[in-house]
C-alpha cells in the first residue's frame, strides 16, 4: 500500500469540494495531470474509489465523502496555521453581481477601508464565483443564488426586490401616469390592458423589451409571480449589466424589470416610474458565503460581520 501524505489529502480535499479535477488544479497550481495522478494515488492507497468520473467534472464516492468528513476540520486547521504564520497577501477577496457591489456594497464597507481594510473584488455571476470560492480564490462571495458547495457555508444577507419601470414619457404612451405623493396612480388615460396592478402583460406586447440576457431571467421571475405567465416577448436590446439596462430605460428605449436599489434615485426623482403595484412584488434573496477556514482569518471575519450587522433590519431594497 502507498503511503498517505498530506500533499494526496490535501489535492483530494480540492477535487471534493470544486466537483473538478480542472478547478481543483487551478487552486492548487498544479497540472491536470498531476493531479489525476494524486487522487489515483490516494485511491490506490485505500483500495477504494473516490471519485466517478462524469462527462463534467466528478462526483464523490460515499468513500470519499466519509474521508472529506474526517479530514476537513484538521487540513483547514493547518492551512490557517500556516496563513498566520507565513507571509501572506492580506487583502480580503471578494466576489459578487458588478450592481450589487458597486451600488450597495462597497459603500457599506467604507468604514473598514478607512480602518485600514485591503480589499480585491471580482465581479461575475453567482455560479462562477462559488466555485472560485470552493476552490479558495475568493474569501467571501455575495451570492444570488443558495450555494450548495462543499467547504462553503452561507448566511441570508438581504432580499432585493423587482420593480417593473419605464421612463414617464413611456409610461404615458401606455395610460400609466406616475405616483402620487401618497403612492396611489393619478388618472391616466387609456385602459392598456390592466389586471392586478396598474397594467397587464398584453399593454406591454408593442413596447421594447430591454433585457439582462436573452432567456429573461429577472424578466420571467417577474411575470410568473406578478402576471402567472411567462413574457411571451423577445428582448428588443440585450445588455448583461443592469447599469446599461437602467440607462437604456431612463433615456425613454422601452420597459425593464429592474431591483428596486439600482431604481429608488430615479424613482424619487421621477425619471423612471413603476406600471404595476402588486401586493406581492418578486423578492429574491441574497447570501453571504464564505470559505471554511477562510472565516478564522480576523480580516475576512470582520468583513462577514460588518456586513451582515449593516444589513440588519436593513434587507429589503
Amino acid at each position: 500500500m502507498s503511503p498517505l501524505s498530506l500533499d494526496l489529502l490535501r489535492t483530494f480535499l480540492a477535487v471534493h469540494r470544486t466537483g473538478s479535477v480542472t478547478a481543483a488544479a487551478r487552486t492548487l497550481g498544479l497540472s491536470q495531470p498531476a493531479v489525476t495522478a494524486q487522487v489515483k494515488a490516494l485511491e490506490s492507497a485505500l483500495d477504494r474509489p473516490l471519485f466517478d468520473r462524469l462527462p463534467r467534472g466528478v462526483a464523490a464516492t460515499p468513500a470519499a465523502d466519509e474521508l472529506a468528513r474526517r479530514v476537513a476540520a484538521s487540513l483547514d486547521a493547518l492551512e490557517e496555521v500556516v496563513e498566520s504564520e507565513l507571509p501572506r497577501d492580506s487583502a480580503v477577496h471578494l466576489g459578487g453581481p458588478a450592481e450589487f457591489l458597486c451600488e450597495v456594497v462597497m459603500p457599506m464597507l467604507a468604514p473598514l477601508i478607512r480602518d485600514g481594510l485591503r480589499l480585491r473584488t471580482t465581479l461575475g455571476l453567482s455560479d462562477d464565483l462559488l466555485v472560485d470560492l470552493a476552490a479558495g480564490r475568493l474569501d467571501l462571495v455575495v451570492s444570488t443564488i443558495r450555494p450548495r458547495l462543499r467547504g462553503v457555508h452561507a448566511d441570508p444577507l438581504y432580499d432585493e426586490q423587482f420593480l417593473l419601470v419605464a421612463a414617464p414619457q413611456v409610461a404615458a404612451t401606455l395610460g400609466v401616469a406616475p405616483l402620487t405623493a401618497e403612492g396611489e396612480a393619478s388618472p391616466a388615460a387609456g385602459g392598456g390592458g390592466r389586471e392586478g396592478g396598474r397594467i397587464g402583460p398584453r399593454a406591454l406586447a408593442g413596447v421594447p423589451l430591454v433585457a439582462y440576457a436573452e432567456d429573461l431571467p429577472i424578466v420571467r421571475r417577474y411575470w410568473r409571480t406578478v402576471f402567472g405567465r411567462r413574457p411571451a416577448m423577445a428582448a428588443q436590446i440585450v445588455i448583461p449589466d443592469l447599469r446599461g439596462v437602467l440607462s437604456t430605460v431612463r433615456a425613454g428605449t422601452g420597459v425593464s424589470v429592474l431591483p428596486a436599489y439600482l431604481c429608488r434615485r430615479d424613482l424619487a426623482a421621477g425619471t423612471l416610474v413603476t406600471l404595476a403595484d402588486p401586493e406581492e412584488p418578486p423578492i429574491n434573496t441574497g447570501y453571504l458565503a464564505v470559505r471554511s477556514g477562510a472565516q478564522a482569518r480576523p480580516a475576512v471575519a470582520g468583513v462577514r460581520a460588518h456586513l451582515r450587522e449593516a444589513f440588519r433590519g436593513n434587507l429589503l431594497y
